[in-house]
Parts: C-alpha cells; structure tokens; sequence
C-alpha cells in the first residue's frame, strides 16, 4: 500500500506545480458524486473517464461493451486516462476497473498525481447498486458474487496505487467529499513530488 495513514510518494512523477488528484476505488464507492463535490471544495476542474469517453465518441459505455466487448472499452479508456492526465491539473473520477491495466498503473504513477481510493465493501456496494441497469458488468444473474470476484482482483491493486485511503461509509456525498478534501490538505502539505528519474 503506498498510503493509508502514512505517505509514499510516487518514484517517476514529474515536478509539475500542481498534481491531478485521480479517485480510484469500487463501482459504487462514489467517485463521481464525491469527485464533483472534491473539484469545487479545490477549485479545480472536474472529469469522470467514463463520462469524457461518452463525450467523445458520441456512444454511451454499454454501447461500447457491446460492440467492442470489454477489450476494445479498456483501450479506449486507456487512451482517455493518457489524455486527461496530460491536461491541466484536475479532479479525476476513474472506473472501477481502471487499476486491472498495467499501461494504466504506469501511467497513474508516471503523471503528477494524488490518487485517492475511496474504500467500500460489497454489502454497501449492493445497497447503493441494487436496481443498476448501467453498468455492464454487473448485469449478471449473482451480483454479489461478481462483486466478491471483483474485489479479489482489484482491491490489492488499488491499496498498492492509492496515496491516500478514505473509507466510504453511510455520509452524503458533500460530507464525505469534505472528509476527503481534509485529509487531501494535510497530506499536501507535507507532499513533494520526487524528481523524474534521468533517462
């Protein structure tokens, strides 16, 4: 884990001035709702991967699932995570699946990022997901199974990515995004960006 309660800094992110702060975590942990609340808290643009690539191609992520099947989304999320962390720094709300692409790992701890995993269990994930028709892959007959597998493969991954892990719990998107803004300051203010490695 990089950070939970102690901090670790990322080995290859460039000293840029301000970093992005990427929200990773659970389909149902909040980072959209929290995301846009976090933006305003820090005066800073606001995007969600998947709602820049509806944006951008004009089809809504079912569509490109099932046209494309899971393979052809991730290479195109991907390429809109690149594009995003090369923009001016901002909030960024990831998809739940994001962490499984190593390219995208790499890129996560090669930009100037924060990342922030908003941490959930699966009994909360059923109660805020209990009549989702949109996310494909949990349109399955035993979700809560699909949910445990799920965890099994990200939830290692988003410990080692996360510099700062904030719990999900029963508050309102506007508490929980203060909760997240507070923590984000103190680690900030003792955060620096190490130097790139010499090529």
């Amino acid at each position: 884990m990089k950070h939970s309660e102690n901090t670790q800094s990322h080995q290859h992110r460039p000293a840029n001035k301000h970093p992005h702060v990427v929200l990773i975590g659970p389909t149902g942990a909040g980072k959209t709702t929290v995301g846009r609340r976090l933006a305003g808290f820090l005066r800073m643009p606001f995007y969600d991967v998947d709602e820049s690539l509806e944006a951008a191609t004009g089809v809504s992520v079912n569509l490109i699932f099932e046209i494309e099947k899971e393979a052809g989304f991730r290479l195109r999320e991907s390429r809109m995570l690149a594009q995003l962390l090369a923009g001016p720094a901002a909030v960024i709300a990831t998809g739940a699946g994001i962490v499984v692409n190593e390219e995208n790992r790499q890129q996560l701890q090669q930009a100037n990022t924060v990342v922030v995993y908003l941490k959930t269990t699966v009994e909360r994930q059923l109660e805020r997901l209990s009549h989702d028709k949109r996310r494909p892959l949990l349109q399955v007959p035993d979700r809560e199974q699909r949910l445990h597998d799920m965890a099994a493969v990200r939830n290692p991954l988003y410990d080692a990515m996360s510099d700062l892990t904030v719990p999900t719990g029963q508050d309102n998107p506007y508490h929980m995004a203060r909760t997240v803004y507070r923590q984000l300051q103190s680690f900030l203010a003792t955060w620096q960006p190490p130097e790139r490695n010499p090529e």
